[in-house]
C-alpha cells in the first residue's frame, strides 16, 4: 500500500530545520511523481498512507515507541519508573544512561537529538503531503480533499504535541521548504494553541472508527485518537502555559468532555488486563491507537523486551537479548512489591524471581543455578555487585510471541500507544481537581476492580500512583510526574544539577541544531 517515499532532501531539512532545498530528486528506488499521483487512491497512498511508515521504526531514535534512544526513552528513563543500570562493563555508554537518571543531560545528549530529528522529519514529511494534496486537488472530490487534509493535519499536530511536550518552545515549521532565515521558535503556549486549533478543526472530518482493528482504518489517526490527544493537552495545559485556549470552559472540564466523547464511541476496559498486550491484540475493546505489528508485512520492531531480558532468559525463548532495563526501587514501592498489598499487575508487567521458559521449566544461569531476578537490587551502577546481571524486575507486559523472528523484535503484538484505561485515569484526575470526588472515585474504582484490587480513596497521589501501576512501560511517566510536580532525579550526587532549573520540565534544544541555526534560543537551565 505504501509505495512512494519522499526524497532525501526532506530528511536534511528535518535534521537542521534550515535548508531550502529542491525536492526534485529521482532516486532509482522510487517511482516517478507523475505515476505516483494519478488517481484519488494513489494520491492518498503516496501522501497520507505513506506517513504511517514512520509511527513505528526499526532503527535507533525512530518511531513513537518500539525502538531505543528516542521519544520513548526520554519519557521513561529519568522518571521513577525504569532504569538502565550500568552492569559492570555493560550499559555505561559514556555516561549516557546515568545522565538520564541524575537529570544531568546536556544539549549534546543523544536521546533529545534523536527525538528532535525524528519528530521534525515526520512533521516536514506531513507538510510535503499537504502540499501535494493541494497541488493534485483536481483528482479528489471536495469530501475526499477535506478528509485527506484533516488526517494529515491531525497527524502533524500529534507530532507537534510530542515535540512541544519534550522541548517546550519549538519552531512551527509549516512548509517542506522553509528557509533558515524564517525559522524562529514559538512560545510553548502558541505551539499548544496551534495543536489545539489543528485537532479541533480536523476532528469533525475524521472518521469515528476504531483504528486498532484490521480494516480500512487500521493504524490511522481517527477521531478517538485526536480526542485522546486533546484530553492530554487539556490535562497538561497548566504545564504548557495554555489554559486560555479552552476559553470559558476550564481545561479540567474540557479534559472530562473529551474523555466522555471517547467513551461514547464504544471503548471499554478489556475483561483481562493482559488482553491489551496479547500476541494478537487487535480485538481489544480498550486500545485506541497502536503501532501495527506483523512479522510478514511491517518492519516495525518491539525492542523493549529484547532490551530487558537477561541473556539466558531470552535464550530460553530462542532469542538473544541485551540484559538492560528494569524497574526502579521507587516503582517497586508503588506496586507494593513483596508486601501483602502487592498489586496484581506487578506480575503481569514484570518478571521477578525465578525465571521459567514457555513450557514451565526453570531457566538456569551460567553456573547451572536457577536464574532469578532480584528486583530490590536495582541501582544506577551495579559494578561490583553480586547481582550485576540479575538486578531489577524486567519488562513482561507484552506476551511472548514464540514465532517472532529477529530475536523476538518482529512480534505480532501491536504496540499500544493510547488506551481507554488512560482515559479513565485522566478523567478521574480532572474530575477530582475540578471538585467532583464522586466521579473521580467511580473511574478509579473501575481500574482497580479490573485489576482485582481493593478500592482506595481518589486522591491526586493515589491516582498518580495508579497511573504507574496501570501504565508502566507505556511511555507516560515523565509527563505524569511533571504535571504532579514530582519529576526529580532519584540519584543525586556531587554532579547532580539544581532541580529548580529547566531539567525538571523540558529537554535542551540539541547542540547540533543550535549550531546550525543561530535563530534558536536554548531552553533555561542548559
Amino acid at each position: 500500500m505504501l509505495t512512494f517515499l519522499p526524497a532525501g532532501c526532506i530528511a536534511l531539512l528535518a535534521a537542521t530545520i534550515l535548508c531550502a532545498c529542491s525536492l526534485d530528486e529521482h532516486p532509482t528506488d522510487q517511482i516517478a511523481e507523475e505515476k505516483a499521483y494519478t488517481t484519488a487512491t494513489s494520491l492518498y497512498q503516496n501522501t497520507v498512507a505513506t506517513l504511517y511508515n514512520y509511527i513505528g521504526g526499526s532503527e535507533d531514535g525512530q518511531g513513537l515507541q518500539g525502538t531505543c534512544r528516542g521519544v520513548y526513552d526520554l519519557q521513561t528513563f529519568g522518571s521513577d519508573e525504569a532504569i538502565l543500570p550500568t552492569r559492570g562493563g555493560d550499559w555505561y555508554d559514556g555516561g549516557l544512561w546515568q545522565a538520564m537518571y541524575k537529570h544531568t543531560w546536556s544539549a549534546g545528549h543523544d536521546l533529545p537529538k534523536n527525538a528532535w530529528l525524528y519528530l521534525y522529519k515526520v512533521i516536514v514529511l506531513s507538510n510535503r503531503s499537504l502540499e501535494k494534496l493541494d497541488e493534485y486537488r483536481h483528482l479528489l472530490t471536495t469530501d475526499e480533499a477535506q478528509a485527506y487534509q484533516a488526517e494529515v493535519r491531525a497527524l502533524r499536530a500529534i507530532y507537534y504535541y510530542y515535540l512541544m511536550d519534550l522541548f517546550g518552545r519549538v519552531p512551527l515549521v509549516l512548509s517542506s521548504e522553509t528557509p533558515m532565515q524564517q525559522v524562529r521558535q514559538s512560545n510553548r503556549a502558541d505551539v499548544c494553541r496551534f495543536i489545539y486549533d489543528e485537532l479541533t478543526t480536523a476532528l469533525p472530518l475524521l472518521p469515528a472508527e476504531n483504528s486498532t482493528q484490521p480494516g480500512d482504518y487500521y493504524g490511522r489517526v481517527t477521531r478517538p485518537v485526536a480526542l485522546f490527544v486533546l484530553a492530554k493537552l487539556a490535562l497538561n495545559s497548566t504545564v504548557y502555559g495554555c489554559t486560555a485556549i479552552f476559553g470559558s470552559d476550564s481545561p479540567l472540564k474540557a479534559c472530562i468532555g473529551y474523555c466522555n466523547q471517547i467513551e461514547t464511541l464504544g471503548y471499554r476496559l478489556a475483561t483481562n488486563f493482559e488482553d491489551n498486550f496479547a500476541v494478537y491484540n487487535e480485538t481489544s475493546p480498550e486500545n485506541i491507537w497502536t503501532i501495527p505489528m506483523d512479522k510478514n508485512l511491517y518492519r516495525n520492531q518491539q525492542q523493549n523486551l529484547y532490551r530487558s531480558y537477561h541473556y539466558r532468559h531470552a535464550a530460553a525463548y530462542g532469542f538473544t537479548a541485551e540484559n538492560g532495563s528494569c524497574a526502579t526501587r521507587s516503582a517497586l514501592d508503588i506496586f507494593g512489591y513483596a508486601t501483602d498489598q502487592q498489586d496484581s499487575r506487578f506480575d503481569k508487567s514484570y518478571y521477578a524471581g525465578i525465571v521459567y521458559d514457555l513450557n514451565g521449566n526453570v531457566v538456569v544461569d551460567r553456573t547451572g543455578q536457577p536464574l532469578a531476578y532480584v528486583p530490590e537490587a536495582a541501582d544506577i551502577d551495579l559494578s561490583g555487585s553480586p547481582y550485576v546481571e540479575v538486578a531489577g524486575a524486567r519488562m513482561k507486559k507484552y506476551a511472548v510471541d514464540k514465532n517472532a523472528p529477529k530475536d523476538g523484535k518482529l512480534m505480532d503484538n501491536d504496540i499500544v500507544l493510547f488506551r481507554y484505561a488512560d482515559v479513565l485515569l485522566m478523567r478521574a484526575e480532572a474530575a477530582l481537581a475540578d471538585g467532583d470526588a464522586t466521579s473521580a472515585q467511580a473511574d478509579l474504582d473501575l481500574i482497580r476492580q479490573r485489576a482485582g484490587m481493593p478500592a482506595i480513596p481518589a486522591t491526586l497521589k493515589n491516582i498518580l500512583d495508579e497511573r504507574l501501576r496501570e501504565l508502566a512501560w507505556e511511555g507516560w511517566r515523565r509527563q505524569d510526574q511533571i504535571r504532579a510536580g514530582h519529576y526529580r532525579s532519584l540519584y543525586t550526587g556531587a554532579d547532580a544539577i539544581d532541580e529548580s532549573d529547566g531539567h525538571t520540565s523540558v529537554f535542551p534544544i540539541p547542540a547540533d541544531v543550535m549550531a546550525l541555526n543561530t535563530n534558536l534560543q536554548q531552553n533555561p537551565g542548559y
